[in-house]
């Protein structure tokens, strides 16, 4: 089913949202609303790295299906292996990792009100491609079912106990 006038129009918003918030976190000035110490500065550039490498593996693995919008192009396939194990958006995913390293070692509340909005954003963007991944193939709503869609589910002594925390972390 193709997607109507009205669904292509929101996805391109939600792109262009998705690149101006971007662009507000990376590009606010540094500000002393509060302290960063200079640990906490060396673990942002660590966690913008990682964030940039887990969006760009996740990027990578789509290979042809990439697409900044969230509507499924005609030649997406439906990942379900790699990091697409672990969750359903690691690019998103990265982009949050990187955005709220930014965030936290710029000490301006400015770039931590973006990354919240960011975090929304990309909440609403994904739900949105969900529900386009789930009419497009038959097995994603069972995929979505058992993958996280953003944190992978943390297990605590499952060498030991086998028990896992409650609740999927999502």
């Amino acid at each position: 089913m193709q997607p109507s006038t009205a669904e292509r129009r929101e996805a391109l918003l939600l792109v262009v949202a998705q690149i101006i918030l971007l662009a507000v976190i990376a590009t606010l000035p540094r500000r002393t609303h509060w302290p960063v110490p200079q640990l906490l500065g060396r673990a942002g550039y660590l966690g913008i790295a990682a964030g940039g490498g887990l969006a760009a593996a996740g990027a990578v693995s789509l290979d042809r299906g990439l697409t900044a919008s969230p509507l499924p192009n005609d030649r997406a396939e439906l990942r379900t292996g790699g990091l697409y194990r672990w969750v359903r958006h690691p690019i998103y995913s990265g982009l949050l990792i990187g955005a709220v390293a930014r965030a936290a070692t710029s000490g301006n509340r400015w770039a931590l009100l973006t990354f919240v909005a960011l975090a929304g954003l990309l909440t609403g963007k994904a739900r949105f491609e969900e529900r386009h991944l789930g009419a497009r193939f038959p097995g994603y709503a069972e995929y979505a079912a058992r993958t996280p869609r953003f944190v992978p589910r943390c297990r605590r002594g499952s060498y030991t106990s086998g028990m896992q925390l409650p609740g999927p972390l999502r």
